[in-house]
C-alpha cells in the first residue's frame, strides 16, 4: 500500500494521510516559501491601502508557478486593520484583523500564479493608527514539469 494511504482496517475505504502540498514537496515537484515578518506600521486611512515591506513581496520566478496556501497574520494594535493579497497591484483576497488579534486562513481556492507575477502582502488601517503586524504567508512554488 502507499505511503499516502493509510491501512487502517477499520476503515473500509482508504484515508489520505497526506495533502498535496505536502505531495509536491516530497515528491520534489515543489519547494515552500514563506512571507514573515513583524513590521511596525502607521495608518493613512481605511481606503489607502499599501504594500506592508518589501519583505513580503514575492515575484514568481521564470518557469515556476506559485500556489498561496495559507495567510496568518496579528494585528497588536488598538483598532481593526486589514490585509489584501495583491498580484501585480491588484487585490485578490482581503483579510480583516481586529484589535489585539490574530487570524489563521488555510486557503480552501488555491490559484496557480504565472512566472512574473508579482505578490505583495498589502494593508490598510485608520489614519493616524499606529501599530505592529506580524505576517506569516505559506507560498508553494511548483517546479517545471520534465
Amino acid at each position: 500500500m502507499s505511503p499516502l494511504i493509510s491501512a487502517d482496517p477499520t476503515v473500509d475505504f482508504p484515508v489520505i494521510t497526506e495533502s498535496r502540498s505536502q505531495w509536491l514537496i516530497r515528491t520534489k515537484r515543489a519547494v515552500p516559501k514563506f512571507l514573515q515578518g513583524v513590521f511596525p506600521f502607521a495608518g493613512r486611512g481605511v481606503f489607502d491601502i499599501a504594500p506592508v515591506n518589501d519583505a513580503v513581496r514575492y515575484v514568481v520566478p521564470s518557469q515556476r508557478t506559485l500556489e498561496i496556501i495559507y495567510f496568518r497574520a496579528g494585528n497588536l494594535s488598538d483598532d481593526l486593520v486589514y490585509f489584501a493579497l495583491c498580484a501585480n497591484d491588484i487585490p485578490v483576497r482581503y483579510f480583516p484583523i481586529g484589535p489585539k488579534s490574530d487570524l489563521h486562513v488555510p486557503l480552501a481556492i488555491v490559484e496557480s500564479w504565472a512566472s512574473g507575477t508579482r505578490i505583495d502582502i498589502c494593508m490598510a488601517a485608520p489614519r493616524g493608527l499606529t501599530g505592529t503586524v506580524v505576517i506569516d504567508v505559506g507560498l508553494v512554488e511548483l517546479l517545471p514539469t520534465e
